[in-house]
């Protein structure tokens, strides 16, 4: 007899020998194991302290077997093969139209750190660069005062985040846009939320497998993965009054790109946040420095 407690240990030592890549909403084999398992199972993904004993039928052991063998042979991350992935707590479609969802802009979101840059006054949030919608669906739960456009240049991607919208009933709360960055916007907003394309053309060609496996648009951006933020911050610093109210402010992800954000723009103040991954990946600017500091156009 086989127990789902076995069953994840060898699915996690077949993941470990196997060499796949983590980052994708897990960190290590057994947690990539024990979330293929489950879910294949049938088992909600909080359940192994439930579950851990329950003998697995010889059908089912040959199932879950298969789907770990498809992840190692595969490398796509385990959210395509699920079709689901979680951002605090809180579960969404995806597939290979849109990248992961693992965005530490929802961290700041569900603990408030943010707030104390909002007022009572915050009614219009962007969430550009949407994706799967998974941002925009979190800032509409967590602010149920505001509706939220969802813009991206990506219509795949924009389908999936019709999903996800529809799926928590929030289509008369949250507007998808397509748009190349700001171009159709329809600001202004009392708070932006990015999570861009940021990585430079070095780790572009080291990524992993699994990384590879997603929309390189939503990923590569140029040589030090700024190029999409000096377009946006040149859209803001030109026309600010389209798109950002007075007191707006600016929420960017930038992932381990720190340095190169900094070598960018060397004389922005910007407020680093703190995440579960340190204060090096998510940053918050404010109109204010954004027009007291003008980014250059190239």
């Amino acid at each position: 007899m086989t127990t789902v407690i076995q069953l994840i240990e060898e699915g996690a030592q077949r993941l470990t020998s196997g060499g796949v890549a983590f980052g994708h909403g897990t960190t290590n084999a057994f947690d990539e194991s024990a979330w293929l398992t489950l879910w294949k199972l049938g088992y909600p993904l909080d359940s192994l302290a439930d579950c851990a004993d329950q003998v697995v039928e010889p059908q089912q052991v040959v199932q879950v077997q298969t789907l770990i063998e498809e992840r190692i042979a595969t490398r796509k991350p385990a959210a395509y093969l699920t079709h689901q992935a979680w951002l605090q707590g809180i579960p969404f479609y995806v597939d290979e139209r849109v990248i992961v969802p693992r965005s530490f802009i929802a961290e700041v979101l569900a603990d408030g750190s943010i707030d104390a840059w909002l007022s009572d006054q915050t009614r219009r949030v962007l969430d550009l660069c949407t994706g799967n919608g998974s941002l925009a669906v979190l800032a509409a739960m967590a602010y149920p005062d505001v509706i939220v456009d969802a813009a991206d240049i990506s219509l795949d991607a924009l389908e999936v985040a019709r999903i996800n919208v529809d799926q928590h009933g929030l289509t008369e709360r949250i507007t998808l846009l397509q748009s190349d960055g700001l171009n159709q916007v329809r600001g202004p907003y009392d708070l932006i939320l990015c999570n861009p394309p940021y990585v430079n053309a070095t780790s572009m060609k080291t990524l992993p497998q699994e990384y590879q496996a997603e929309p390189e648009l939503a990923l590569a951006s140029g040589d030090d993965g700024m190029d999409f933020i000096r377009a946006l911050f040149k859209d803001l610093r030109t026309h600010p009054d389209q798109y950002m109210t007075q007191d707006a402010v600016l929420v960017l992800e930038i992932g381990n790109e720190r340095e190169h954000f900094e070598k960018a723009f060397p004389s922005l103040a910007v407020a680093w946040l703190e995440t579960s991954s340190g204060a090096d990946q998510l940053l918050l600017v404010t109109r204010e420095a954004l027009l007291l500091d003008p980014i250059p156009a190239s």
